[in-house]
């Protein structure tokens, strides 16, 4: 018999259970041991779903109270200075939890660590933050506790890490490294607690240990072949250990990864043959893997459509002759896609019968070892239900006889000239986009979505909503406005659900970080826009001021990248198909009088490809979608954009291409790392660096704020620097943001009074 494996599944709760017992912990309405009770019984359900569906192998220490590279850290002692206090003072449970939480979170006096992009997703992680006096020893048991529970109810699992060369190469230095060090200099002390931990599972009866290496995919990743031949060789020769999978993913790794980790004494070697489906060249041309197990992941965990079974058994197929045993598999971990497509009754069954959520898909991985192990014939009929062709009604001729129309000749070129929209002082403040949403506004959209009140009373209770934040934007002075957004669910749903082409989901919940959930839509064929989607909303808005307010809209690249997209053909058409559609909105939101309008192109980083080879194509269909939704603009519209958590050094040319007026981005987490890498490239438009972190309840002092602004002033001239927080306020309440946006305009107040403007 094939065996079968999964690399990791959800770990939310098909009912979103974690998040609410967090919240409720967070609150104080729960303790420490209400929540590690939800948060067991929750390993429990998806070990015992994964042996009921038939999987062989089944991962555990996949769960998470708010991420996994977190949790790594936290095993092996790796905690930032500023929290290791409270971890060595923890001697209950509800001081390990605080500490834990304070890092991913922070503190009224300590901000959390760095938060970002987990390679080319919408998961979030951690960033650990190391020295050269980090001192890594193995300082929890973590996957020892988990590995127990499962055993206990008669669940053999197979624990997964982050594997110790994509921990240190995702880590960076602490404040105190001096220039040039890296964290990849602690390799051998790490190595050390993973030999440790693996003596201390061989120990408890784990069989096999999963490590997670989705670097090697990365031109980082190739980049470090002795260092990857350094650990698996220590790792592999040691005495007493399960057996290793060394997973990889996200895209091929390469032959001379492979010839490395052939060389080593791993047993196992896990492949991404969805993203990366050159791998089966790659392992043709290093003569296979002699007897090792090839886990070959070709049920995609990154998107929503069923797979096409004829053509994932004739690419196990070709692989089975490269490797001593196979083992099906899905590509990477579960934790991307939604838990359950039965939990979508009402969806649209042409959309349907074509998409596989988690639960889908570990029957695909299962099905594909019994077709493989028994023959075609034996599963016949679920072959034959395969996904085939998309219905011709997922076509629209007009759309495309329309962007074959425009050519080229569709972007302007700026030259930093624009005319100015308003009388915006130096430094002039704003915010992203959101703000709070009341228990009041939620339960309104609640209502009005099941029928329980009218389209009238609806749009009465918004525009109070409205009203109440326009005034309280004045109050509390800021420059330009925005309307709030009460009427928004999520950035790329609200606008899915009014585009022709998406379908969207009830319950297809996906993890973004720790407690934030979100529905991704289904982008299933050609897209446009039926009728305006925000101008009624925001020229209202405007209505109610006399200062300036900012229309809000969400970016072809980032409507792509937070959907499933097709998969049919190239995301750059599709892109500009979105862009298209947002075009007619930004031409009404004009002649509606808006003159500020912001497209947020918060992925733009998160969608660059991991090599080298690919990212230059990427650019430019992404810059090109991008002025294509912009470039029918007055001269005397400013156009903004706004890009979140991500690394951005490396696409500034990008950012500078996309012509915005005005970007504003994270900044706050990363210490104003990006202002420095704008300036060194000679960026010379407007930047909004965050000046506060959303994402953490504190609220930052005048001073603290008033030293980003100094800080981002080194690098930028006056006339360059906005003063915005890092993100929309959404997911913050009124008693945190109110204070922090009247800090921010007061620190704008001073640094413009220093200047003398």
């Amino acid at each position: 018999m094939i065996p079968t494996t999964v690399h990791g599944y959800p770990r939310i709760g098909g009912d979103r259970e974690l998040k609410r017992a967090c919240e409720s912990y967070w609150d104080g309405r729960s303790g420490a041991a209400d929540l590690d009770a939800v948060a067991a019984r929750l390993r429990r359900e998806v070990w015992e779903s994964l042996r009921d569906a038939g999987i062989g192998t089944i991962p555990s220490n996949t769960f998470s109270y708010y991420d996994h590279v977190l949790d790594n850290a936290v095993l092996f002692g790796l905690v930032p200075e500023r929290f290791r206090a409270a971890f060595e003072a923890a001697d209950d449970r509800e001081s390990e939890l605080a500490a834990y939480f304070a890092m991913a979170r922070g503190t009224g006096d300590l901000p959390p660590m760095e938060m970002t992009k987990w390679f080319d997703t919408n998961y979030h992680y951690l960033v650990p933050e190391l020295s050269p006096a980090t001192r890594p020893r193995l300082a929890g048991g973590k996957p020892l506790s988990e590995y127990t529970q499962a055993k206990g109810l008669g669940v053999p699992t197979r624990p997964v890490l982050v594997g110790p060369l994509t921990f240190l190469m995702l880590a960076k230095p602490a404040a105190d490294a001096p220039e040039g060090w890296r964290p990849l200099n602690l390799l051998d002390d790490l190595l050390a607690c993973y030999s440790e931990l693996l003596d201390r599972l061989s120990a408890v009866g784990a069989r096999s240990v999963q490590l997670d290496e989705p670097i090697l995919a990365s031109d980082e990743g190739r980049a470090e072949l002795p260092a990857l031949e350094h650990a698996y060789g220590r790792l592999g020769a040691q005495a007493r250990r399960p057996e290793l999978l060394v997973s990889t993913y996200f895209g091929a790794i390469g032959a001379q990864a492979l010839e490395v980790l052939k060389g080593t004494g791993v047993e196992q070697i896990g492949l991404d043959l969805a993203s990366g489906p050159e791998g089966v060249a790659e392992l043709a041309r290093v003569s296979g893997l002699g007897d090792k197990t090839l886990v070959a992941g070709v049920v995609d965990g990154r998107n929503v459509w069923r797979a096409d079974m004829p053509g994932k058994l004739s690419t196990l197929g070709s692989v089975l002759g490269l490797a001593g045993r196979v083992e099906v598999s899905t590509s990477c971990s579960l934790l991307h896609v939604p838990i359950d497509l039965d939990a979508e009754p009402g969806m649209d069954p042409a959309v349907r019968e074509r998409l596989a959520f988690a639960k889908q898909k570990v029957d695909e991985v299962v099905l594909l070892g019994r077709a493989l192990s028994e023959g075609d014939g034996a599963a016949a009929a679920e072959l034959k239900a395969a996904r085939g062709s998309a219905p011709a009604s997922f076509t629209n001729s007009r759309v495309r006889a329309r962007l074959e129309a425009l050519g080229g000749a569709t972007t302007r070129v700026g030259d930093g000239r624009r005319t100015v929209a308003g009388k915006e002082p130096v430094l002039a403040t704003t915010t992203i986009g959101s703000f709070p949403q009341t228990p009041e506004v939620r339960r309104a959209r609640a209502d009005h979505r099941a029928g329980r009140i009218g389209d009238g009373e609806y749009e009465r209770l918004m525009r109070a909503e409205i009203d109440r934040v326009i005034k309280l934007q004045e109050d509390i002075g800021l420059d330009v406005l925005v309307h709030g957004e009460p009427e928004r669910n999520d950035m790329v749903q609200y606008f899915a659900e009014q585009l022709d082409g998406y379908a969207t989901t009830a319950n297809g919940w996906v993890q973004s970080y720790g407690s934030r959930c979100v529905r991704p839509p289904i982008l299933y064929g050609d897209v446009s826009r039926p009728e305006p989607m925000t101008v009624d909303w925001i020229t209202y808005a405007q209505s109610r001021t006399d200062r300036p307010v900012k229309g809000m809209l969400t970016g072809p690249v980032t409507m792509l990248a937070w959907s499933f997209v097709r998969d049919d053909q190239p995301l750059g058409d599709t892109a500009r198909q979105v862009a298209l559609a947002l075009r007619d909105e930004i031409a009404d939101l004009e002649k509606g009088g808006i003159r500020h309008i912001q497209v947020d192109e918060a992925a733009l980083r998160e969608l660059l490809p991991l090599r080298e080879e690919s990212r230059a194509d990427y650019l430019a269909w992404a810059v090109e979608s991008f002025r294509l939704a912009t470039s029918g603009v007055a001269a005397s519209t400013r156009i903004h954009t706004h890009m979140c958590y991500s690394e951005f050094g490396r696409i500034v040319g990008a950012i500078e291409a996309l012509d915005a007026d005005v970007t504003s981005v994270e900044a706050a987490r990363s210490h104003m790392e990006l202002v420095g890498d704008l300036s060194a490239k000679g960026y010379r438009r407007a930047i909004g660096p965050g000046v506060y972190d959303i994402h953490s309840p504190r609220v930052p002092s005048v001073e603290e704020i008033e030293a980003s602004l100094r800080s981002a002033l080194r690098a930028l001239s006056p006339e360059q620097l906005w003063v915005n927080p890092d993100c929309g306020l959404k997911t913050r309440g009124y008693a945190e943001v109110e204070p922090a946006l009247r800090n921010l305009v007061e620190a704008a107040r001073r640094v413009r009074a220093e200047l003398g403007r």
